[in-house]
């Protein structure tokens, strides 16, 4: 994607990066998106009035909210609103980024929980399996083929064998959405390894980053551990000042709150 689209992407993909990170239920996240791509996929009219940039944001919120309230989760809704009020260069970018999107939930679900390596494993496997037989790969590739049969018959081969997360991002490949069944793997595959090669930045701020200043502050820690960085951003109260940043294990606590602590560690440690 490019231009106005391009950004709306990296914001809604933010979004479900920090849900998760929060503890959203990344595989509800990501199949009830997958969900809301289908119902978009099925209705042009619909998707040209949420992508209308003379539409007021509100409107196009509150239109999004009261079509899905009722059919996927309330965290859900909240990306999908935080979807519909970006700005997209057309119509058809708005389902294709919520669909990016809900694989980034699974994949970041998946990292979250030691399975990343699993998951890229077992898409690629299946792949190759798809690729070797045939008939298999006739039938998942054939639109003639309804597509619920089709993930019947995904279930019935893989979905005791591998992780939740992998028979989510299989079962979506075969949609078919302006791709091949391999092509779609591949492209999902693609994500997966990306996510396993970045790293990602949990910061703790008392009042809301800009996006000049996130940009800066991942350019700036990318810089320092040589891979690209994606920055979630919390605010949190108890913060006062400055930032904390968590990367996996280590912490860099550069708040007033942590220096306050260490000047009173200091001063305890000086008066015995």
């Amino acid at each position: 994607m490019r231009g106005a689209s391009a950004k709306s992407l990296t914001q809604l993909e933010s979004a479900v990066e920090a849900a998760v990170s929060r503890g959203t239920d990344a595989g509800r996240l990501g199949t009830e998106l997958f969900a809301v791509v289908a119902a978009l996929d099925s209705a042009p009219t619909l998707r040209r009035v949420l992508t209308d940039p003379s539409s007021d944001d509100a409107a196009k919120d509150g239109l999004a909210r009261r079509i899905f309230s009722d059919k996927v989760a309330a965290k859900t809704l909240d990306v999908v609103a935080t979807a519909v009020i970006g700005r997209w260069s057309s119509a058809r970018d708005l389902p294709d980024a919520l669909e990016r999107s809900g694989v980034t939930a699974l994949v970041a679900g998946a990292a979250k929980d030691s399975a990343l390596d699993d998951v890229e494993d077992e898409l690629f496997r299946f792949g190759r399996v798809v690729m070797g037989d045939a008939e298999l790969r006739s039938v998942l590739s054939d639109r003639s083929v309804p597509v619920p049969a089709k993930q019947v018959l995904i279930e019935r081969l893989v979905g005791d064998k591998v992780r939740p997360a992998t028979l989510a991002l299989v079962l979506q490949a075969v949609v078919g959405r302006g791709q091949s069944f391999e092509q779609t793997m591949t492209t999902f595959g693609e994500l997966a390894a990306q996510r396993r090669e970045r790293l990602v930045a949990t910061v703790r701020v008392a009042s809301p980053l800009e996006d000049d200043q996130k940009e800066r502050l991942a350019a700036a820690l990318a810089a320092q551990y040589g891979r690209e960085v994606h920055v979630n951003a919390l605010v949190d109260p108890a913060v006062i000042g400055g930032v904390s940043v968590q990367i996996g294990d280590e912490i860099i606590d550069g708040t007033m709150a942590g220096r306050l602590a260490d000047t009173r560690r200091r001063i305890a440690g000086g008066s015995r």
